[in-house]
């Protein structure tokens, strides 16, 4: 019997839209591109992609699609989002514009820039739950979740040694119900294991 391939979005409004699809492709996915909310109701999961998180948001109201991406998002479709895509799907996002818009899918709270400016980008092998093996991942200006709800599985933190400083111990990796959120960049290391773990949330969600 063929596996299913479920059909994922990548919200393509700015960020890393590239990599993530072809990432997607290589974790069994068929994957469109999402600019419209014609196009958001076809999929059956949606990425959410690194970039600039206030600028994404507005460009979510100037788009149209604001209010049907949180419209499907609660209805359960299953959704990820790297770096600003955490920031975006985060109930309350610290240190941000006031006019930023929140999705509201995770129970959580993030501070945007939390590990510094560009400068400060780094690169850590992180545990992380439901994957083998250690996961080599990418921070770049990237938030840290700073509270999480009851219901929000906590998925990888930052090593707790001396060179991780006060960013030690930091959540960076969450899961509630359908919803998946890293504040690193799994679609730039080419280890697709990440997008494998979201494809198969989407594949069971079908």
């Amino acid at each position: 019997m063929s596996v299913v391939q479920p059909l994922v979005g990548v919200l393509a409004l700015q960020g890393d839209v590239r990599e993530h699809a072809a990432m997607l492709e290589r974790a069994g996915a068929r994957v469109l591109p999402v600019r419209r909310a014609r196009e958001l109701s076809e999929v059956d999961g949606l990425v959410l992609p690194g970039g600039e998180s206030t600028t994404m948001s507005r460009l979510l109201e100037s788009f149209d699609l604001l209010e049907p991406l949180t419209e499907r998002i609660e209805a359960g479709m299953p959704a990820f989002g790297s770096c600003a895509g955490m920031i975006l799907l985060a109930k309350q996002a610290l240190d941000g514009r006031p006019d930023q818009r929140q999705l509201g899918g995770l129970d959580i709270v993030v501070r945007r820039n939390a590990f510094g400016r560009q400068v400060d980008s780094f690169e850590e092998d992180l545990e992380f739950s439901g994957i083998d093996g250690p996961l080599h991942a990418v921070f770049i200006r990237a938030p840290w979740v700073e509270k999480v709800g009851d219901d929000v599985e906590v998925l990888a933190r930052v090593p707790e040694t001396p060179a991780a400083g006060a960013a030690a111990g930091r959540i960076v990796a969450v899961r509630q119900g359908q919803v998946l959120a890293t504040a690193f960049h799994p679609e730039l290391t080419g280890d697709e294991r990440v997008h494998r773990l979201f494809v198969e949330l989407v594949r069971d969600k079908r």
